[in-house]
């Protein structure tokens, strides 16, 4: 946390681990997918997918971080909760 502050004064955007590890995990769900389907997918294809995924939570953590001017690691966990919150309404 000390360190995303001095990146922070000096203009460097610091995307959060929990964001950062989302494509990690995002392509562990393809490689499932591909195994149930019987399909192997070039990298390229999965490059393709993931990357949309990818800039969609990108900018919705900045939309929140912008929102509640808030660091981007607190950013990312605020639209966590967010998301948690409204599946759990009925």
């Amino acid at each position: 946390p000390e360190a995303d502050e001095i990146l922070s004064q000096r203009g460097v955007v610091v995307v959060p681990d929990v964001l950062a590890n989302a494509g990690g995990v995002t392509v562990s769900f393809f490689e499932w997918q591909q195994n149930v389907q019987n399909v192997k997918w070039t990298e390229a294809e999965v490059l393709a997918k993931l990357e949309p995924i990818m800039v969609n939570a990108f900018n919705e953590v900045w939309e929140t971080k912008e929102k509640y001017n808030v660091p981007m690691r607190t950013a990312a966990f605020v639209k966590a909760v967010e998301r948690v919150a409204s599946k759990m309404k009925i």
